[in-house]
């Protein structure tokens, strides 16, 4: 065990570098909150949800130099079997600019990483490596994030075949008015938005009372629309615990008081996240869906946020991706496509990651056969 320790009492991790864990919810968040590429997956919040719901258990890390906090990383470890593997989602969040700073945070967690004995460390930042559409004229690399792959190769790090997060994305920028935002969408989105207050719908805000409509709306959604979603518990306990602390907000469109649709949004620093949304079978002709999301960015720039994120984009841009509807439906908005570097690994025991990497297909199959 750790420990109690709070970002002001800082323990040598190396020349030039304090590294100190945190256990101080206060503290981490509101650190959080000042640094770039902050991420609601890399807040207190997140790593308590998945310790209590998943077993992945939080290491929480804050790297300083002098008195200032440069970096900070929410490390998962969770053991499978007599091993570990370890998992930074969304993060670490620091400044990818500063390549040194990048190296000598990348040096410390694989020193880490080899001390735990892992199979692998993931690391999955909000970095990004491109914005615009493969192959189009909006096609535009970022150096910061191509500068910082190319650092994760001489490390030694791989891209990962396992992406647990969406790589790509649409973003909004919700600086402009709100005429503005409005008039920048297609024409057809913008009809549909105007649709559904013609037809009737309304749009007010959930609360915990609402969390077992949120789930059942959620439920006849991933019916129709052939995804698996887990048990009610689960759902429910995310919701109301990232609710409760003031993280996500859900919005209900309804018809004659029926619900009929919803979103699910996470904020958290300068963002706001479209995690979920849902709708019933009935009334879609009546476009709740169009209005709930105009509704969702207006929200989230009354709350002072600048960036409507819409999490999720195709992983190949051509109608073969399995979220190209989605991506159709969301493009009608008129953000921009944003390409992360995605998730990479590092594997400290290369024999070791190997034999997993052969044998836990087999261990989820002979779970699958038993399930059957």
């Amino acid at each position: 065990m750790l420990p109690p320790l709070s970002l002001r009492e800082r323990g040598t991790g190396g020349e030039g570098m304090n590294i100190t864990p945190v256990t101080s919810p206060t503290d981490w968040n509101t650190t959080l909150r000042t640094l770039p590429y902050a991420h609601i997956l890399q807040s207190w919040e997140w790593g308590e949800f998945k310790r209590e719901t998943t077993g992945w258990q939080p290491l929480r890390l804050a790297f300083s130099r002098g008195a200032d906090v440069v970096a900070l990383a929410s490390v998962g470890i969770r053991r499978v079997g007599p091993l570990k593997v370890m998992y930074i989602p969304k993060g670490p969040a620091l400044d990818y600019g500063d390549t040194a700073l990048a190296a000598e945070v990348l040096g410390h967690l694989q020193t880490l990483a080899r001390q735990q004995a892992a199979v692998w460390l993931k690391l999955d930042p909000d970095v990004v490596a491109a914005t615009g559409v493969p192959g189009e004229d909006s096609d535009t690399p970022n150096a910061a994030g191509q500068a910082f792959m190319k650092l994760l190769r001489e490390r030694g790090w791989r891209f990962s075949g396992d992406q647990v997060q969406f790589r790509n994305t649409i973003t909004i920028d919700l600086r402009p008015d709100e005429d503005t935002l409005l008039a920048q969408m297609s024409q057809n989105t913008r009809r549909k938005v105007r649709t559904a207050e013609k037809k009737g719908v309304t749009v007010r805000p959930a609360t915990a009372a609402d969390l077992p409509t949120l789930y059942a709306l959620y439920q006849v959604t991933g019916a129709r629309d052939n995804f698996l979603i887990r048990p009610p518990d689960y759902y429910q306990h995310e919701w109301r615990y990232l609710m409760d602390a003031g993280l996500a907000h859900a919005l209900i469109a309804e018809v004659d008081g029926q619900p009929i649709a919803h979103v699910i949004l996470f904020h958290f620093g300068r963002k706001v996240w479209y995690f979920y949304g849902a709708s019933a079978n009935e009334h879609r002709e009546r476009m709740p869906n169009y209005l709930l999301q105009w509704e969702a960015m207006r929200w989230a720039k009354a709350q002072g946020y600048t960036v409507y994120d819409l999490w999720g984009a195709p992983e190949v841009f051509d109608e073969s991706d399995s979220m190209w509807g989605v991506y159709e439906f969301k493009r009608g908005f008129r953000g921009t496509v944003t390409r992360h570097i995605g998730a990479w690994d590092y594997t400290p025991y290369p024999l070791l990651y190997r034999g997993y990497t052969q044998l836990r297909p087999r261990v989820l199959a002979w779970l699958r056969s038993r399930r059957r």
